[in-house]
């Protein structure tokens, strides 16, 4: 069984059902590492601080949003974490349609959604049992790390699978690729 991912709940109207996020794909692909091919040595990325024209450690960086005109507004991770997403422990569905209605373009990476506890199995076949007779998928919204996203339910066999979607401005207009 592959590991928890995530924690938490789905919410619809007074609904709460306690899930756990399992990764459902499992990536196969081979991993290069980038060498000096001289002696095979590892080659290392370096961290260079551009004011100081100097390379610095790991623990001197930290996280910054850059506003339009290259300003730069610090961020600590206390300031990220305190941040009020009211999806942050809750897949909350807001709305239902059907999946021919979503661009796959659109559809993220899979995880199999598993009930946490006697009492969750009810509330999830239940939902799992209307989202398959009335041949629907779910549209929800929730918080993992400390970003908001767009996500898909579906059902896949017995069980109801969570997909990332991204968002309208995330996907790349497919005009500058037509050909002349």
């Amino acid at each position: 069984m592959p590991p928890k991912v995530w924690t938490g709940a789905i919410s619809f109207g007074l609904v709460s059902v306690p899930i756990a996020v399992l990764g459902a794909t499992a990536d196969h692909s081979v991993r290069l590492r980038r060498i000096h091919s001289i002696d095979n040595g590892l080659v290392r990325n370096r961290y260079w601080c551009e004011i100081e024209d100097r390379e610095i450690s790991y623990g001197e960086i930290g996280q910054g949003y850059e506003m339009a005109g290259g300003r730069i507004i610090p961020l600590t991770d206390e300031e990220l974490r305190q941040l009020p997403l009211s999806t942050a422990r809750a897949i909350e569905l807001v709305g239902f349609l059907a999946a021919t209605d979503i661009d796959p373009i659109r559809i993220g990476p899979g995880y199999y959604l598993q009930p946490q506890g006697s009492l969750a199995a009810k509330p999830y076949v239940l939902l799992r049992q209307a989202l398959q007779r009335a041949s629907k998928v779910a549209v929800a919204r929730y918080a993992w790390h400390g970003r908001e996203r767009l996500g898909l339910l579906r059902v896949r066999g017995d069980v109801i699978a969570l997909h990332g979607l991204l968002w309208p401005d995330e996907i790349r207009d497919p005009a500058a690729v037509v050909p002349p």
